[in-house]
């Protein structure tokens, strides 16, 4: 093998590393958009269950 074969080699394999890591760091970026979505929904449910106990709690006269 002459020495621009192991060049084109050495940069095709690299050009393949690149691709992997953006591809690794749209996923990362992705999950972490993601990621706040679990605190907020259990706020939200929460909030849901403290309103339905103070209508429950009014509707029996406490």
């Amino acid at each position: 093998m002459n020495l621009h074969e192991k060049i084109a080699r050495i940069d095709r394999a690299q050009e393949e590393t690149r691709k992997f890591a953006a591809e690794q760091r749209a996923f990362i970026a992705k999950d972490a958009r993601t990621l706040w979505l679990f605190p907020i929904g259990g706020m939200v449910a929460g909030a849901a269950l403290f309103g339905a106990g103070m209508a429950f709690a009014k509707l029996i006269g406490a």
